[in-house]
């Protein structure tokens, strides 16, 4: 496949893959908008690999196999941009990692890329322990308490702190309730004249998300201000990304240093991004965990015999225990299966491009979703079961690359991949060598997918404390 030679003739009739069709306008559109999963999941069941249909004048084409996606994400990438989901996003991200193209893209990666590095990784786990024994002595036994709003909380604070060296205070639902805020607005901006919405500033909508954006930059230029201040006092002892940052030279610039505006772009992408997938992973997991105490035993089991001191106390897990923690990973990533924080990816051609025997023509978009593949059952047996076992090393050598994503792939793929295995692992062991998780019988689970996959109603969950879990 090379997207280079996809040149047809114009007079050349045009094959399209089946698909859901619909004689009433924007039907489909209004079905995708309000339940985004059980439309892909339903068009890639009827339809099977590759699949198209409209919204509105605009041709979508889904993909369900794996090499296609690995073709388009990998192979071939510089026949795409990223689409429409990731452009709005600018709204709020700007031109930061995330969201940013070509070569600007790539220098940005290259400057970015080393505070991730595995070594670096390694010496954040102590800080990564220490945030979350702060949150579990913080608890109490009976409790019932929103999971996904503690996630959140302990894995911005976590962020802030090692990536981007920040002691700011991120008590509250600060955070939380402004990303949340912003990503249902970008949401509703997808929609059929969506974009007129920001033409409306009195909107509530439009207002809300303008107030939201501007304590996140709140948060973000505060940041930026005690590291240069920092810096001036000469007081710098540690070489964060946000120093890397500030230090940065554009040589294309003529050596100007990265203004302040391109700054926050970057910090403002690595911090929400940064957190918000791992809050979202870890709350599904807990989730998960409650509604399997099998697998939540075995998990606990693994613990004991890893963390368990002579005394018959706990101690705190540490980035060398990871190794021995395979069940915990195994939950971990099985979980990510389920529940994938990045549940679908687009992608818009910028040329002719062929993908079996069909022609996706430039302008079309191309979405390939993690949570379809995940479920597929031609690559993961029972796939709606949590089913940690499967993931043995014969299972995960003979699976095809691109049937589990759960961080994306290609050039393009989460620069931060290697921190959130990691920090999932030691804060699933930090926290279940403290507290047993009970599912709230009275919440009511439905997923919110938006920019990632959320628990729509939070996660209320009733705590129940360890014997032994002491230091």
């Amino acid at each position: 496949m090379n997207c280079n030679s996809c040149l047809i003739m114009s007079n050349q009739p045009i094959e399209y893959p089946a698909g859901p069709t619909s004689i009433l306008p924007n039907k489909l559109l209004r079905q995708f908008m309000r339940n985004p999963i059980k439309t892909l999941m339903e068009t890639a069941k009827t339809f099977g690999d590759i699949s198209h249909f409209k919204f509105g004048k605009q041709h979508i084409y889904l993909l369900s196999n794996p090499q296609y996606i690995e073709d388009v994400l990998i192979k071939d990438h510089d026949c795409f941009i990223k689409s429409r989901g990731l452009q709005l996003s600018k709204r709020l991200l700007g031109e930061g990692l995330l969201t940013s193209e070509g070569e600007f893209h790539d220098r940005q990666r290259r400057i970015i890329q080393p505070a991730f590095h595995p070594n670096r990784i390694k010496a954040y786990g102590d800080i990564m322990t220490r945030f979350a024994e702060r949150m579990c002595l913080r608890w109490k036994d009976g409790e019932s308490l929103d999971i996904h709003k503690e996630m959140m909380r302990i894995t911005s604070a976590i962020i802030s702190k090692t990536v981007l060296g920040s002691d700011i205070d991120l008590e509250g639902d600060t955070v939380n309730d402004a990303l949340l805020t912003c990503m249902k607005h970008l949401n509703r901006l997808q929609m059929p004249f969506g974009e007129l919405i920001e033409k409306i500033p009195i909107l509530p909508s439009t207002k809300g998300f303008q107030v939201a954006r501007n304590e996140l930059d709140s948060i973000v230029f505060k940041m930026i201000k005690e590291h240069k201040d920092a810096q001036k006092r000469n007081l710098v002892s540690i070489n964060d990304l946000l120093y890397t940052l500030i230090d940065a030279q554009d040589s294309e610039a003529g050596s100007v240093k990265m203004p302040d505006s391109q700054l926050r772009d970057e910090v403002m992408t690595v911090f929400l991004a940064g957190h918000e997938t791992t809050a979202n992973a870890l709350t599904w997991t807990f989730y998960l965990l409650s509604q399997y105490p099998a697998v939540e035993q075995r998990l606990y089991d693994e613990l004991c015999l890893v963390l368990l001191q002579a005394d018959g106390g706990m101690r705190i897990p540490t980035v060398d225990d990871i190794p021995s923690l395979e069940f915990t990973e195994k939950v971990l990533r099985e979980s990510m299966r389920l529940y994938p924080p990045a549940w679908t990816i687009g992608r818009q051609a910028i040329r002719d491009y062929f993908i079996d025997k069909y022609t996706i023509h430039s302008g079309a978009i191309i979405l390939m979703s993690q949570y379809v593949m995940h479920r597929d059952p031609r690559y993961f047996h029972d796939p709606e079961l949590f089913h940690p076992d499967r993931w043995t090393r014969e299972f995960k050598s003979a699976l095809p690359k691109f049937s589990y994503f759960p961080f994306g792939g290609g050039i393009r793929g989460c620069v931060g991949e290697p921190f959130a295995w990691i920090e999932g692992v030691l804060l699933i062991a930090t926290v279940c060598r403290h507290w047993k998780m009970h599912h709230h019988p009275r919440h009511r689970v439905e997923l919110k997918p938006l920019v990632t996959l959320r628990p729509k109603y939070g996660m209320l969950m009733t705590l129940e404390q360890r014997r032994n879990s002491v230091n």
